[in-house]
């Protein structure tokens, strides 16, 4: 790389929105390498590293902790597109929540939905439970609903584990181990979505598919090439119930049953 070509630490900072101090943390931690570096010895940083860290700002902001986000980075399956349209579904979703308050407030004002006297300071007081209801809206917008984490149940966590992510692509995560050394908790990413395994529990009622022998609940993984997923399934072994196919809802998919009888698919948006 030569001594002008990418971006200076200072100028990607700036550009991006972040302080000096975080980029180069990044890069302290390897979440952010940069691609090059000057004869001097100051980082450059190309396209590739702005990809890399828009993929950072997205996960950050989705609530993921840094190191969980060392592991998402390295799902090989991601797509800059289709990040970007879930970042535009995620703040249509915040724009419809923030309207919606926008309006209660003006009916508070007492300038009804159109908010025509919504200005005059003389207008009706809001009642207490007019005020409450607000609250009660403003907290669910903000702070009950902040993030999902699907939880799967099997017999055999470590087992699972291995299968899903050499079988599926799945990312993995940490498997955390009780003092006899078994599996009591695990985790997979897809994509940025969270997913935990679980031990069987009488206590809680938990039970794998295999156990039932029926499957009450299913994952939709999101990809990038259906087709080409399904085939690295096929020549892993997994039990197929349909191949490929253009769904008249609007997406292309297959499903697959994983080693313990779990219901899978994997899908995109037909064009």
């Amino acid at each position: 790389m030569g001594e002008e070509q990418g971006y200076r630490v200072g100028e990607l900072a700036r550009q991006a929105g972040l302080s000096i101090r975080a980029v180069r943390y990044y890069d302290h931690i390897g979440l952010l390498r940069p691609s090059g570096r000057t004869a001097a010895g100051h980082r450059r940083y190309d396209d590739g590293d702005v990809r890399r860290l828009y993929r950072i700002c997205l996960l950050r902001d989705a609530g993921m902790s840094l190191s969980d986000i060392a592991v998402a980075l390295e799902e090989p399956g991601w797509a800059l597109h289709q990040a970007i349209r879930t970042h535009l579904e995620r703040l249509d979703r915040q724009q419809a929540a923030i309207a919606a308050t926008r309006r209660r407030l003006v009916v508070l004002m007492g300038g009804g939905a159109d908010g025509a006297s919504a200005s005059d300071p003389g207008g009706p007081h809001p009642t207490t439970a007019e005020i409450l209801d607000t609250l009660g809206e403003l907290t669910m917008f903000t702070d009950i609903v902040q993030s999902s984490i699907s939880i799967l149940v099997y017999r055999d966590l470590a087992a699972a584990h291995a299968w899903l992510t050499r079988v599926f692509g799945l990312t993995p995560g940490p498997i955390q181990l009780d003092d006899r050394g078994d599996a009591v908790h695990a985790q997979v990413l897809a994509g940025d979505a969270v997913i935990w395994l679980h031990p069987q529990s009488v206590d809680y009622a938990l039970a794998s598919p295999a156990a039932q022998g029926t499957a009450t609940g299913s994952v939709a993984v999101m990809v990038e090439d259906v087709d080409a997923h399904h085939q690295h399934a096929v020549e892993q072994g997994a039990e197929v119930l349909y191949p490929p196919t253009d769904q008249p809802y609007g997406y292309r998919e297959y499903s697959a049953r994983d080693l313990e009888g779990g219901l899978w698919s994997f899908m995109k948006a037909l064009e």
